[in-house]
């Protein structure tokens, strides 16, 4: 085994056992970073060029403020009881909470937006009131279905940035792997909510056949989610700045359909200062694999084995996954190796979207997990224990089915 993996291997097992002493999750992880810094590079000079990078980027703001400011509308739509509204109407039209544990996180996911883990865990907590089920679990609920879409829709920034470095057809993508979409839905539902056991009906079920729907409260959840949608999507504008536009515009709002919030209290208890020390520690050790070329050699490594081209691009999707935690990042490095491989092969872009996404459900270093742990205050690797479950699980179907559809 090539030295680089031994390093990464060592890095990974730091990162875990610096976690379960309860060090924090941003410190575990740079702390990852400096050990593979040691043995790779010792350049302190590439240490500064990492934070340079990480502050001077731009997505690297976008995410921060972004976050901040769907925290900022949480606050809102909490504190404004539209949250409890829309549970409740949702609760009258489903007739049970468990249809909206679901529905809620997959519906916010269509969202391009890196913060929006942090949106849709206060309406899973809301919707889990009268069923028997753990912070773990609600975390995992809370990330799995938020994820789901990764596969089918057109507007995710890693799916556009597959299509674009691969040059295949968006459309063709989706009507290749898109049933992956219904097939996580499947799981997650079988193995997550279906077990789940009402404690309280009253809470949990329409027992009194209510269909009384509130307009208002569904107005006021679901408009700043279409309204970022629009902004991001239709005016291409920044996640941050659409966030934060939104977040203004529906103070008045709320004054005027009499459920005003403490503007002081929306922007100042969303300051969580943890999570964003956490957030940026992850980028800056990404920003420093990136430096020192540790990236680059795990690809070289790969690309100089006789391994069969799906396995090369399977396991590089799924290392590059658990490596930097997001689509655009296990895309952006493998994606070119199967444009230079094999020019439009579509299964092999399935192949690394499935196996990257399977890593990135399984990485502490992934911003929805992160983010989703610090807000149910809940254990990470029993959360992680979950996501990787169902993460296997959908591996292991989708080889099957594209060893003996296309092998």
């Amino acid at each position: 085994m090539n030295s680089v993996f031994w390093i990464v291997i060592a890095a990974m097992i730091l990162i875990v056992v610096l976690l379960r002493f309860k060090v924090m999750i941003g410190l575990s992880i740079l702390a990852g970073g400096l050990l593979i810094w040691v043995f790779e590079s010792r350049s302190v000079e590439a240490l500064w060029h990492a934070a340079v990078m990480t502050v001077q980027r731009p997505r690297s703001w976008d995410l921060v403020l972004c976050l901040y400011f769907v925290m900022c509308l949480e606050v809102e739509l909490r504190k404004s009881g539209s949250l409890k509204g829309m549970v409740v109407t949702l609760r009258n039209i489903f007739s049970s909470n468990k249809v909206t544990l679901a529905f809620m996180p997959a519906f916010l996911g269509l969202l391009p937006s890196m913060g929006g883990a942090r949106f849709s865990a206060p309406i899973v907590k809301e919707a889990s009131c009268g069923i028997e089920v753990d912070d773990e679990q609600k975390s995992a609920i809370n990330l799995w279905f938020r994820h789901i879409f990764e596969f089918s829709n057109p507007l995710m920034p890693g799916m556009i940035l597959a299509c674009g470095i691969a040059n295949v057809t968006i459309n063709d993508l989706i009507t290749h792997v898109g049933w992956v979409t219904v097939l996580c839905f499947v799981l997650g539902w079988i193995f997550l909510v279906q077990p789940l056991k009402i404690v309280d009906p009253a809470k949990a079920t329409n027992l009194s056949h209510d269909r009384t729907i509130d307009y208002k409260s569904l107005f006021l959840a679901f408009g700043p989610i279409i309204l970022s949608f629009i902004l991001i999507v239709g005016f291409n504008l920044p996640a941050a700045l659409s966030m934060g536009l939104v977040v203004l515009v529906f103070i008045p709002i709320l004054y005027a359909f009499k459920r005003p919030v403490p503007i002081l209290d929306v922007f100042l208890d969303s300051l969580d200062k943890k999570l964003f020390f956490n957030v940026i520690c992850i980028l800056y050790f990404i920003e420093i694999l990136m430096t020192i070329g540790t990236l680059e050699e795990i690809v070289s490594a790969f690309r100089a084995s006789p391994l069969p081209a799906p396995v090369i691009v399977g396991a590089l999707g799924f290392i590059f996954g658990l490596m930097t935690g997001m689509s655009q990042g296990y895309i952006s490095i493998v994606m070119p190796i199967v444009a230079l491989m094999d020019p439009g092969n579509i299964v092999l872009v399935g192949i690394t979207m499935v196996y990257g996404l399977a890593g990135q459900m399984m990485t502490p270093i992934h911003m929805c997990i992160l983010i989703t742990v610090d807000y149910f205050k809940c254990r990470l690797w029993k959360t992680i224990g979950y996501c990787a479950f169902l993460s296997v699980l959908m591996v292991l179907i989708f080889s099957v089915w594209t060893y003996f559809r296309y092998y």
